[in-house]
C-alpha cells in the first residue's frame, strides 16, 4: 500500500482546510513568469536556503517547458512541491524581489514553484533523478522528517543506501504531522514522498531508537544522521496543567491531520504566539470553535510569529491579549476556564499549550552539545563524533521546513565527500 493510500484524512476536515492561498490556473501562471525580470545573481535565490535557481525555473515556465522547471527545483531542493506550500516567502524570495524597490507587487514565486511541481506530479512522470551505480556503503537516518529526506535524497544519488528509521507509521515528519493542512496537506506531503522514495530509499515504521539501538545501527553502518527534531511541547509548570482539556498545539494538528479529531468545543485558549500556536488557534476557528483567543505572556512586537500569519489569524477572526500570563488552570473533571495575571479569568473548554518544545538530550553521549542542541560543523554537518552528522530542528532549534532541507542536503553531500575520503585511504 502506498503512503497516499494510508492517509486518512476526513473528509469534513478536508472541506475546512481548504487552501488559504488557491493555486494558479495556467494563464494566470504564465502571465506571472513572464512579470519576472530574471535578474542576474538573482536576490530571490539567495534568500532561498536551498538556493533554487529561481530566475531559471520561472523563465522555463514562461517559455511552457514546466517538466524542465521543475527539474530545476528539485535539483536544488528534493522537497520543492512542500516547501512552495509552506515556506514563509514573504520573509524569504518574494520579500528579496527587487520589485520592491519600485514598489511593485513581487513575483508569486511560491505560486509558480508549486505551479511547476503540481504539473508534474499530475503528469505522473517519474522522479528526474535515478540513484548513481551502488557503492556498498549504507546511512542510517533517524528521523523522516524533511532533513534526513533531503540527506537520502543526496545519499542515492551518489550510489550510497540510505536507511530511515522513524517512530511515526508515515514519513514526513512535521511536514505530515505538524504543519497546518490549509498549507500543507497531508496527502500532497505523502504524495512527494512516494516520489522520493523512486530513488531507493528505504524505510522502517513505527521504530523507535533508544541509544541501545543507536549503537548498533551505528555499528551496523557506514555513518548516521541524526534527523531527529526537538521532543515535547514544553509545560507551563502551574496548578491543574495536565486537567483533562489541556493539550499542546502539535497533537491538536497531528490529531486533525489524521482524521482522529473533527471537532473542537466552542471556547479555545492558545498559550503562546509562535507560528504554530497560530496555526492552532486557525485549526481550532475551522473545527468548528465560536471564540478562540492567543494568549502570549509579551506584547505583538514581540511574538515570534510572522507578521503575515499574525493578519491570516485575525481575519479567521482569533482575538489576541497581550501581556497576559496564565497563573493555573480551573475545572473540576476537565478544564473550565484559565486563571491570568491581573485577576483575569477567561472561560475555556480546551487549552492549547504552544510555548515551544524541549531540546532532545538523549544523544549527549554519543554527540556534543550547546544547550541541548546538536553542534555541527555548518559546512559538512558533521558532529564532533566524526561518523554522525545532524541537521534540521535538533540543530537549529526550530526554523522552517525549506531550513531543515537545506542542512539534510548538505549533510548527504557531507557524508558522501567523508566517506569518499575515508575509502581513499585505505
Amino acid at each position: 500500500m502506498s503512503f497516499v493510500e494510508q492517509a486518512r484524512v476526513h473528509p469534513e476536515t478536508s472541506a475546512r482546510f481548504g487552501d488559504f492561498h488557491p493555486p494558479l490556473e495556467r494563464q494566470a501562471a504564465l502571465a506571472e513568469a513572464n512579470r519576472c525580470l530574471f535578474c542576474f545573481d538573482a536576490p530571490c535565490a539567495g534568500a532561498c536556503p536551498t538556493h533554487i535557481d529561481v530566475p531559471r525555473f520561472i523563465k522555463k515556465i514562461a517559455s511552457g517547458n514546466l517538466a524542465g522547471s521543475a527539474r530545476t527545483i528539485l535539483d536544488a531542493n528534493i522537497l520543492g512541491a512542500s516547501c512552495a506550500r509552506a515556506c514563509p516567502v514573504d520573509v524569504l524570495c518574494e520579500g528579496a524581489c527587487v520589485l520592491h524597490r519600485y514598489n511593485k507587487k513581487p513575483i508569486q514565486i511560491g505560486l509558480l514553484q508549486r505551479f511547476a511541481m503540481d504539473s508534474l506530479h499530475a503528469s505522473g512522470a517519474p522522479l528526474p533523478f535515478t540513484p548513481a551505480a551502488d557503492t556498498g556503503l549504507s546511512v542510517a537516518l533517524i528521523g523522516a522528517g524533511p532533513a534526513s529526506l533531503a540527506c537520502g535524497a543526496e545519499l542515492r544519488r551518489r550510489g550510497i543506501r540510505a536507511i530511515l528509521y522513524d517512530a511515526h507509521p508515515l514519513p514526513g515528519g512535521l511536514n505530515t504531522y505538524g504543519v497546518a493542512e490549509y498549507k500543507l496537506p497531508l496527502i500532497e506531503s505523502l504524495r512527494e514522498i512516494e516520489m522520493l522514495s523512486q530513488l531507493g530509499v528505504e524505510f522502517h515504521f513505527d521504530t523507535w531508537i533508544d541509544a541501545q539501538r543507536l549503537a548498533d545501527l551505528e555499528g551496523e553502518h557506514d555513518a548516521v544522521f541524526l534527523g531527529i527534531g526537538l521532543g515535547a511541547i514544553r509545560q507551563l509548570g502551574i496548578p491543574d496543567e495536565h486537567l483533562p482539556g489541556v493539550t499542546n498545539a502539535l497533537d491538536l494538528i497531528a490529531g486533525y491531520k489524521s482524521g482522529k479529531l473533527t471537532q473542537v468545543p466552542p471556547r479555545v485558549v492558545v498559550i503562546g504566539a509562535g507560528n504554530t500556536a497560530i496555526d492552532a488557534a486557525i485549526a481550532s476557528v475551522r473545527l468548528g470553535a465560536t471564540e478562540v483567543h492567543i494568549v502570549y505572556r509579551r506584547g505583538p512586537e514581540q511574538m515570534s510569529a510572522f507578521s503575515f500569519e499574525y493578519e491570516h489569524a485575525r481575519l479567521e477572526g482569533v482575538k489576541f491579549l497581550w501581556h497576559a500570563q496564565p497563573t493555573r488552570f480551573l475545572g473540576g473533571n476537565a478544564v473550565e476556564a484559565v486563571e491570568l495575571t491581573g485577576s483575569i479569568t477567561l472561560p475555556a473548554d480546551l487549552v492549547v499549550l504552544a510555548i515551544g518544545q524541549e531540546t532532545q538530550p538523549s544523544l549527549s553521549q554519543k554527540v556534543q552539545l550547546d544547550r541541548g542542541r546538536i553542534i555541527i560543523d555548518r559546512a559538512s554537518g558533521q558532529t564532533s563524533n566524526p561518523k554522525f552528522f545532524a541537521g534540521g530542528d535538533c540543530i537549529n532549534g526550530g526554523r522552517e521546513v525549506v531550513d531543515a532541507v537545506a542542512d539534510g542536503k548538505r549533510a548527504g553531500i557531507g557524508i558522501a565527500a567523508w566517506l569518499e575520503a575515508k575509502l581513499a585511504r585505505i
